[in-house]
């Protein structure tokens, strides 16, 4: 049996289905051609990998807090897909009901591309999200947790972090995004994404330099606090993508078995409420 035919969860790509969905105006991105991926062809693509579920995450290029492209397929595909939504600081408790009952899990929050500054105002929604058992899902770069490690701390909201922290390959295991990121495996609530080595790698695939850091987080998270995201469609990548290299590349990362499992179906079924799903 190869990873193919193991049973597994992406907990991160996005849909870009502009139209049907146009993006907004004052988007600062607007993903094109080979970008577009409506929920139909991640469907086909997930099918052909033996990928059971998804969780969606509202893109900030292209629509923004717009999340109707993602509730829509939310909607279209019962069971098969959760999902984070982009959403304002000042989102209500009963806009985050709202959009729990519609299947998504928590909100993004892109300092990555927005800067810290961004994440100011944030503990108000921070605290509905934790009131709701919902995620905060965060992207950073570099060393930005460092000045977000506050703000994690004071609030008791269940963190998502995207992409291992998307570490600077040239400042080592030793730079302070990176150890600030293991040093908050002493905080139960938090859960990191295996994803994206692409965006941070300095290599071509495999991404022998960023493995190193995946391997680390694995190693001090643990099974239970890790999943798996690929990122498709691979907004902005210089270079050619597939989905399939990206899962041999986890057999490469994850040799054991039972560790495999876990971090590709039962963390996020558990996290994500996908267990409950997959019972009906």
């Amino acid at each position: 049996m190869t990873i193919f035919d193991e049973k597994k969860i992406d907990c991160h790509n996005h849909i870009f289905d502009p139209a049907r969905f146009p993006y907004r105006a004052d988007t600062a991105y607007r993903p094109s051609m080979q970008e577009i991926g409506t929920a139909a062809q991640f469907a086909h693509v997930m099918d052909a990998c033996g990928v059971q579920h998804a969780l969606l995450v509202g893109p900030t290029s292209g629509y923004g807090t717009d999340n109707r492209c993602m509730l829509d397929a939310l909607g279209s595909y019962g069971t098969r897909f959760k999902g984070i939504a982009v959403v304002d600081h000042n989102a209500s408790r009963e806009d985050m009901i709202e959009m729990k009952r519609a299947g998504v899990v928590g909100a993004a929050f892109n300092p990555a591309m927005l800067g810290v500054d961004a994440m100011r105002d944030a503990d108000a929604l921070f605290n509905i999200l934790a009131d709701l058992d919902m995620f905060a899902q965060i992207q950073v770069t570099g060393d930005q947790l460092v000045a977000l490690e506050p703000l994690i701390e004071r609030t008791a909201t269940r963190i998502l972090i995207d992409h291992c922290g998307r570490p600077d390959m040239a400042a080592g295991m030793k730079q302070r995004g990176f150890q600030t990121l293991l040093r908050l495996a002493d905080t139960d609530r938090i859960v990191v994404k295996i994803s994206g080595l692409q965006k941070f790698s300095q290599l071509e695939y495999p991404y022998e330099d960023a493995q190193t850091f995946a391997t680390q987080l694995l190693s001090t998270f643990g099974p239970d606090r890790c999943v798996w995201g690929s990122d498709w469609p691979f907004l902005r990548s210089p270079v050619r993508i597939d989905y399939a290299p990206l899962l041999t590349l986890v057999e490469r990362l994850i040799p054991d078995d039972d560790e495999r499992r876990r971090v590709l179906w039962d963390t996020p079924r558990r996290l994500f409420g996908f267990e409950a799903c997959a019972t009906r």
